[in-house]
């Protein structure tokens, strides 16, 4: 555009400067010259507007194509901040989910333990059921058995009441030939049937006497039983701790040999307690020690639990019960040995 606006203005000018030469110097040689300028200067005023025709044109489809692609820009303008909103929203759900997660973790995890704790209340619940129904069922067998034997005895009176009626009924009969006689048997009659009823009294009675003292002394045995194994229980464990303690002198002695007098007090004087706190201090923490004599106690606890087994158990149980009181009381003879020696080296 400034070209063309140029060009204009010298053609202009052109015109003009001809229009002046014309009326001052009529001349044909300058005229030539400046019609030959004017067409040079229109054709190139033409070659600039068809130039200038298409830069428009370039123009025109370049700044479609800037407006197409700036639409394209604000479309994907669009689209990512809509896409930072998804992922700014997702990144929340993501961190809520996490945050359920956890807290499901967590309560998963107490509720496991609680059906854990559950679970060993409800084993502990029907083992005690259990036993508890082994002990009725064994109460109920003895109870049917005592009924049986009653149902015996009373069948076995009602056959002799049966027979002693038939007796009777023969001596109505024969109390037809004889009024005296009649008197006579019946007195005898009663007299017999009153003994017979005395005489089962006295049987069901002495019946019920030995059953009850036959239970009392099933009773004073499983006391005698469970008082033995109590005694047998506390004697083994007082040896443990007599050989314990043993065993701890005999090391207190090994310690004062291996270290000397002074170092002992100066420690002791350190630590501010006496020497003896300071050998039972030396002494503690025997991780070993303490895991054998829990050891020990479990051992203890499933013997007392097998003897209780073998007295509610049913018959014959004896064998079983001599072998685990035998067992106990070896343990007891290798303990008292075990300390008798630790004595004499302890002396």
């Amino acid at each position: 555009q400034q070209e063309k606006e140029d060009l204009q203005g010298k053609l202009k000018l052109r015109e003009h400067l001809s229009q002046t030469a014309g009326k001052s110097e009529p001349t044909l040689a300058p005229s030539k010259n400046i019609d030959l300028q004017m067409k040079q200067l229109q054709c190139k005023l033409k070659n600039s507007n068809t130039e200038i025709t298409k830069q428009s044109t370039t123009i025109k489809s370049l700044k479609k194509q800037v407006q197409e692609k700036e639409e394209r820009i604000r479309e994907l303008q669009a689209k990512i901040s809509q896409l930072e909103r998804d992922l700014t929203m997702k990144r929340h759900l993501i961190e809520d989910l996490r945050s359920h997660l956890k807290a499901n973790q967590e309560n998963e995890k107490t509720s496991n333990e609680t059906l854990e704790s559950l679970e060993r209340k409800v084993k502990a619940l029907a083992e005690d059921k259990k036993t508890s129904i082994e002990s009725l069922k064994q109460r109920f067998n003895a109870a049917m058995k005592e009924k049986s034997q009653y149902e015996q005895m009373y069948h076995k009176a009602k056959n002799e009441l049966e027979k002693k009626d038939l007796q009777l009924t023969k001596l109505e009969s024969k109390m037809i030939e004889t009024e005296c006689a009649m008197t006579d048997l019946e007195t005898a009659a009663s007299q017999q049937l009153h003994g017979l009823a005395k005489q089962s009294a006295q049987a069901l009675e002495t019946l019920q006497k030995e059953l009850l003292l036959t239970s009392n002394k099933v009773e004073e045995f499983k006391t005698f039983v469970k008082t033995l194994t109590r005694k047998l229980h506390q004697s083994i464990q007082e040896l443990r701790t007599k050989t314990k303690l043993a065993k701890r002198m005999g090391q207190m002695k090994t310690c004062k040999k291996g270290l000397s007098q002074e170092s002992l007090q100066l420690a002791a004087s350190i630590l501010n307690v006496s020497t003896t706190d300071l050998y039972e201090i030396l002494q503690e923490g025997d991780d070993e020690e303490t895991a054998k004599t829990k050891m020990e106690f479990e051992k203890d606890k499933e013997w007392l639990q097998h003897i209780q087994k073998l007295l509610e158990g049913q018959f014959p149980f004896a064998s079983y019960l001599v072998d685990a009181i035998l067992e106990k009381l070896n343990e007891k003879k290798k303990l008292v040995e075990e300390y008798s020696s630790l004595m004499k080296h302890t002396v």
